[in-house]
């Protein structure tokens, strides 16, 4: 019959496994990572490329590809690894809703060739190119999301939290460089483009602030060495310039070809925002170590753990029986007790040591994954507005914004109420015009 001993063997195995399998997610998550930075550079290019007709960026955009294209083969074969392991493995975890956002996602890194032969060919609007690089950008942050919300160690998990808000600012911040080096470059606004740059702007500042939560002390200082005053100095001096932008008197078709000044500014912007953004690289690879050692550092003690439990089951006499589980813990034993005793008692403590440690772990991951929650509201109540009123994804979003401004209520509360009211709406009509 098997001892107490020989199930905390296995549970500390489980944990083991499952700390193997964050670590080899988490070295995903660093090239998911490194992609997208690569790939939110070649946005950038393509929009300036695009805006000037083939007047900027001509020589740089080849080199620019060759360097996604060797980090797609890097997070391909490491989604392949995943994939690999998860079959030799008896417990799927995580795993479905993690596959799930890899399926979704490698039909666009497969897209990739024929997008940027249309760029290349000047066949894409900006906005086009945005838009289609948002996409692909948001699917790889999809899978880094997985991966945090599937995370079951309370400190890796917060990482992950941090490093996935972190991300998601950085990816809006590429999405504002991209747009503002079009606008600047054109040389012309309107309000909906206005109220799209301060849209971005704001999606920033609120990922970030979800991310120094989570964060280190550490991490939060590499973060404030990074913002450079002169280039947030530039950055707010161009931003105020492209948002009052006023639409031209002059017929649209006379500004195909940007001026100096217009050219100028668009590139002062696009240099602006690049040497911000591969400051945030800095902090993303920061991230991305401290994951790694983290990892590492949990897998080592469990497995040190495990040895001695091992240790101790070779040690435990047979007739070990339980005989202290009823026992006052207050109570003290006026004489040594016999060997075998206290080796029961060293198994019993461990025991309850073990199931104290795994239910503070389990308070602190329900409070960590709270903010991982709140997204997954906010997108299901996007996903009612875009069925029932047949809007796009930024419009719902706008909508859902707006609604919490105007009622000086959070986002995530606002959401909330409009899923509550769900089963009250009326079936949306999929014949009706979008």
């Amino acid at each position: 019959m098997k001892s107490g001993l020989h199930f905390l063997i296995a549970a500390r195995q489980c944990e083991i496994d499952e700390l193997d399998q964050l670590a080899r997610t988490s070295e995903l998550v660093g090239l998911i990572g490194r992609l997208v930075h690569a790939l939110q550079r070649e946005r950038g290019m393509s929009n300036v490329f695009l805006a000037s007709r083939g007047q900027r960026f001509a020589d740089q955009r080849d080199p620019q590809i060759a360097e996604c294209q060797a980090l797609e083969q890097a997070v391909r074969n490491g989604f392949d690894q995943l994939e690999t392991e998860a079959r030799q493995r008896a417990s799927a975890g995580n795993s479905a809703r993690l596959f799930s956002r890899i399926a979704w996602v490698l039909p666009g890194l497969d897209a990739l060739p024929a997008l940027r032969q249309r760029v290349g060919a000047l066949e894409l609007a900006p906005t086009q190119s945005t838009a289609a690089f948002a996409k692909l950008v948001a699917g790889l942050l999809a899978v880094v999301f997985e991966a945090a919300d599937g995370a079951t160690d309370p400190e890796i998990s917060r990482l992950l939290v941090a490093m996935f808000n972190f991300m998601q600012g950085k990816e809006f911040a590429g999405q504002e460089r991209a747009f503002g080096a079009a606008t600047l470059a054109l040389g012309r606004s309107n309000e909906a483009q206005r109220v799209q740059w301060l849209h971005l702007i704001e999606s920033q500042e609120r990922c970030f602030h979800v991310f120094t939560d989570f964060s280190s002390d550490q991490v939060l200082a590499l973060w404030r060495e990074s913002e450079s005053n002169a280039t947030m100095a530039e950055l707010e001096r161009l931003r105020r310039v492209g948002t009052t932008l006023a639409v031209p008197v002059a017929p649209v078709a006379a500004l195909a070809v940007p001026d100096a000044q217009h050219s100028q500014l668009s590139q002062n912007w696009f240099d602006c925002c690049t040497r911000r953004i591969d400051a945030m690289r800095t902090v993303e690879d920061r991230l991305a170590a401290d994951l790694r050692a983290l990892c590492n550092r949990k897998t080592a003690q469990a497995r040190t753990d495990l040895a001695a439990y091992r240790e101790l089951l070779g040690t435990l006499a047979p007739q070990s029986g339980g005989a202290l589980f009823f026992d006052d813990a207050g109570t003290q034993a006026v004489s040594p007790a016999p060997y075998g005793r206290l080796l029961e008692r060293s198994v019993l403590d461990m025991v309850q040591e073990q199931s104290q440690r795994l239910q503070a772990m389990s308070d602190e991951l329900q409070t960590v994954r709270a903010s991982l929650n709140e997204r997954k509201v906010v997108e299901r109540a996007k996903g009612l507005l875009m069925a029932h009123r047949r809007l796009s994804e930024d419009e719902a979003h706008k909508m859902l914004r707006q609604t919490a401004m105007n009622q000086k209520r959070r986002l995530v509360d606002v959401a909330e109420s409009m899923l509550a009211m769900a089963d009250y709406l009326p079936m949306p009509d999929a014949r009706a015009p979008r």
